[in-house]
């Protein structure tokens, strides 16, 4: 198998599930820092490899890239204890995966990058006020469903909880109240429980490192 390359920038929630499950799936991989804040995402170099010019980007063998965080989830994940090989169960899935990219990320992650990665949460006052009605939205969806359930699909550990969790446990980041949501609470401690996890600030050992 071919060395896998993450184009990646260490605060992003979208590169931390990348790391979260490669960590959690033993697989030894090659992050690459992109820093978005100088500009490193548009870069002429960069753009060779995702043209949307946003982080992360797998490179699964020379030449041959993968963009989407959760598109690269489900890459890694296929045939794995992390994906459920039953045909429903997989659509749940990535049915978790659609809310969590069109009713969760936009509101929690955009507010928590402009009030913790850019520290501009007063430039940004007005549009973070607007975040917060959809964005506890969809905390309550959530905290809905865990209520009756230990996990988002039968019951078990899978790429659902990781796209979940990324986001979720540092929404106190971008303004949000999880004191307000104890079924979701109890659940973010069962994904810290789970073997091989990493914090989203645990940057990985180099490879040569690894193999010294």
């Amino acid at each position: 198998m071919e060395t896998l390359r993450l184009y990646d920038f260490l605060p992003s929630g979208n590169g931390y599930k990348i790391r979260l499950l490669l960590s959690q799936m033993g697989i030894p991989y090659e992050r690459i820092e992109v820093n978005i804040l100088k500009g490193e995402s548009r870069t002429p170099e960069f753009l060779s490899k995702n043209p949307n010019g946003k982080i992360p980007v797998l490179e699964v063998e020379p030449g041959k890239y993968l963009t989407e965080s959760n598109a690269i989830l489900a890459y890694l994940s296929e045939y794995t204890e992390f994906l459920p090989y039953d045909r429903f169960l997989k659509a749940q899935v990535f049915q978790w995966l659609f809310f969590e990219q069109y009713s969760h990320e936009p509101y929690i992650a955009t507010s928590r990058f402009w009030i913790s990665i850019l520290g501009k949460a007063e430039e940004y006052q007005a549009a973070l006020a607007q975040k917060q009605e959809p964005g506890y939205a969809a905390l309550s969806v959530m905290e809905n469903h865990l209520q009756s359930h230990l996990y988002f699909v039968g019951d078990r550990y899978t790429i659902a909880d990781i796209a979940l969790f990324a986001y979720t446990h540092v929404a106190d980041e971008g303004g949000f109240d999880l004191s307000r949501f104890p079924a979701i609470q109890r659940w973010i401690g069962r994904v810290k429980a789970q073997p091989g996890y990493i914090s989203i600030t645990h940057e990985p050992m180099p490879l040569e490192a690894e193999f010294c």
